[in-house]
């Protein structure tokens, strides 16, 4: 069986990462992220649950997730993974579209799973120049014609992505989202919504696509990367996000994001790529 590797590179000029996974198995639990996803795969088959649909990906999709989009995967032929993808962040979504559209809304994509022959065609060259550190412009060029063309085709504004959420929703949210680092409990959190615990449960997960412990863990672990990326160590950052030791935030992370929280940190402090067997 190919031996697996995982590979993360940030790019300072394009200022997003790009990262690799070949022969990985691992399964991804049902998770969001505040950032913009382009991804594409190069070999395997995945059952890919995505806001509350179903999908088969393999080779030769392309997955596009939007900020707070639902979902995790599982592999389903028995072989093993294989798949490049972008990370943008929404700031420089913003730019970026800006740049594009010469408008400063910031964007959403209408679908999750595409092929396209045509976005595969400017999407592999410019994740392999990434990767490779080119500095050339044509590494710029291509991210730009790469995102005019899913624009052009795939794109909405980013408030259609975003579905309706009731008012208690939000507030739950913007509970944890300030106490996140504390031990917070349930009750708390009904408290400050105004919700039963039962109907929290039941509105939020409607809403989220996710349980509001599992959107606690999200946005721990969004905050834990901020902090890596400015390089703080993995046990202060650990601490410092909500979690009890180490072990338990780096078996999370890992889930999470795919890399050892050491391993993601050293991307940023020597801007090459890492894999996953270091520490």
């Amino acid at each position: 069986m190919k031996k697996e590797t995982r590979t993360v590179v940030y790019d300072d000029e394009l200022r997003l990462e790009a990262y690799r996974f070949e022969g990985t198995q691992q399964p991804f639990p049902n998770h969001f992220h505040e950032y913009f996803v382009i991804g594409f795969v190069e070999d395997g088959e995945r059952c890919l649950f995505c806001r509350n649909q179903e999908y088969v990906i393999k080779k030769g999709n392309i997955v596009l997730f939007n900020p707070g989009d639902n979902h995790g995967c599982v592999q389903n032929d028995g072989g093993a993974f294989d798949y490049r993808g972008l990370n943008i962040s929404r700031t420089v979504m913003s730019d970026l579209a800006e740049e594009v559209t010469g408008k400063r809304t910031l964007p959403g994509f209408s679908k999750n799973v595409i092929f396209d022959e045509e976005v595969k065609g400017y999407l592999r060259p410019l994740h392999e120049m990434i990767m490779t550190g080119s500095g050339e412009f044509g590494k710029e060029e291509s991210l730009l014609l790469l995102l005019a063309l899913l624009f052009q085709r795939y794109g909405q504004p980013f408030e259609r992505c975003i579905p309706e959420c009731r008012e208690e929703v939000e507030k739950a949210c913007v509970f944890m989202e300030q106490h996140y680092a504390e031990h917070i409990y349930l009750d708390q959190i009904c408290r400050y919504a105004g919700l039963s615990k039962s109907a929290l449960l039941r509105a939020f997960t409607k809403s989220k696509g996710v349980t509001p412990y599992l959107s606690l863990q999200n946005i721990s672990i969004g905050e834990a990367k901020k902090r890596l990326e400015q390089g703080m160590a993995p046990i202060e950052a650990a601490l410092s996000t909500g979690f009890s030791d180490q072990s338990h935030f780096t078996n999370y992370f890992n889930s999470f994001i795919g890399l050892a929280p050491g391993i993601y940190r050293d991307i940023f402090k020597t801007g090459a790529g890492g894999n996953q067997n270091g520490e």
